[in-house]
């Protein structure tokens, strides 16, 4: 069985702050391809941050552009996300997905999320 856990969101962070968030697998994992940040405010759609594959090839969602910084150790099946200069539109529930290869195969996990708040 495969898990996804973000952590270091919670609590309150100031505009132009930075924050540093962090996914981490751990199961039968054989092999982890794609790794992405989404996230959502409620009532709206879900929304790419930032993705990585296994040989540190990056994209990003062009609100986050610049400010953002998307980086994994394969061996510690690990991803981050450094936030700089935060924004009060920055503030949703971050969660990561990755697409995990165990012995049944291919698919893609989710984590639970994490809140990021931005916030005077």
């Amino acid at each position: 069985q495969v898990q996804l856990v973000e952590s270091g969101g919670g609590g309150l962070v100031q505009p132009g702050g930075s924050l540093r968030l962090s996914c981490v697998a751990s199961g039968s994992i054989v092999d982890i391809h794609t790794m992405r940040w989404y996230r959502q405010v409620v009532g709206r759609e879900r929304e790419l941050v930032a993705e990585i594959d296994k040989f540190n090839k990056v994209n990003y969602g062009d609100s986050v552009k610049g400010r953002f910084a998307v980086s994994r150790d394969n061996a510690k099946n690990t991803m981050w996300l450094q936030m700089s200069d935060l924004r009060p539109e920055d503030t949703a529930v971050y969660s990561c997905d990755a697409a995990i290869l165990t012995s049944d195969g291919l698919r893609t996990y989710w984590g639970q999320g994490t809140q990021v708040t931005v916030f005077k």
